[in-house]
């Protein structure tokens, strides 16, 4: 899975070793923190492996998949987790910063899915997830027209590629987390009141990144086997859709 050095990526590795699946933890340039998810992993008894590889770059994901089935004969759970949340306005957003924010947020999980869907689809089973945020649906966020537009269109893929491929024993489908506690950079989050979203709130604490493991975990089991083309919204029922 894809940007699973830390925070949320970390949680839903842990959770699907946990469950048996043999992972392969990604980062693009942190090796320490990806070790060390291996080494969790490999700890509990799990089997794990680290790649480094820049996803937005189709090549890098080429290889990440290589890399993947080499060490375990192909992927089987095709877990996207990976965006950058620029804090911009519009009129500050260059040809640029659009592109970068769509390499990383939208392209790098079509490349995951064109690099794993075939050997699905030859195998008869596979699961797409993708890891997306409710500000693509909400547009309670301003300054982030970049990320909200790809966070959209994450799922626009996702259901493509469940109604593409669903008679192939292929589901996808896309977890939007909320309001979860997780290590970032501040500096892009200053616009947001923090004691503004706790009030929203229809429960009485913010999310963690084990939240949205357990869903990951259940869309990736047999469990999650009618469950296709659909968004989870873990959100602390912030917002209901």
């Amino acid at each position: 899975m894809t940007g699973s050095g830390r925070n949320i990526g970390r949680a839903i590795a842990l959770a699907l070793a946990a469950e048996g699946a043999r992972v392969v933890v990604n980062g693009h340039r942190d090796r320490d923190a990806v070790d060390a998810v291996v080494g969790e992993i490999e700890g509990s008894g799990g089997r794990a492996v680290g790649v480094i590889a820049d996803v937005s770059l189709p090549e890098d994901v080429e290889r990440l998949v290589g890399e993947a089935t080499d060490a375990f004969g192909g992927v089987d759970i095709a877990v996207s987790n990976v965006g950058v949340r620029r804090q911009q306005a519009f009129e500050d957003i260059t040809i640029e910063d659009w592109h970068a924010v769509m390499a990383v947020n939208l392209h790098a999980c079509f490349y995951l899915a064109h690099f794993t869907l075939p050997a699905m689809r030859e195998r008869g089973w596979g699961r797409i997830i993708h890891i997306s945020g409710y500000d693509g649906w909400t547009g309670h966020i301003d300054l982030r027209a970049h990320n909200v537009t790809a966070k959209a269109g994450m799922h626009g893929l996702t259901k493509a590629i469940a109604r593409e491929y669903g008679h192939h024993g292929v589901t996808a489908n896309t977890v939007a987390p909320g309001a979860i506690r997780t290590v970032r950079d501040r500096s892009q989050y200053s616009h947001i009141d923090l004691d503004a979203v706790r009030a929203r709130l229809a429960v009485d604490h913010f999310g963690e990144p084990d939240d949205i493991a357990a869903a990951c975990a259940y869309l990736a089991g047999e469990g999650g086997r009618f469950v296709t083309g659909q968004v989870i919204h873990v959100n602390g029922g912030e917002f209901m859709f």
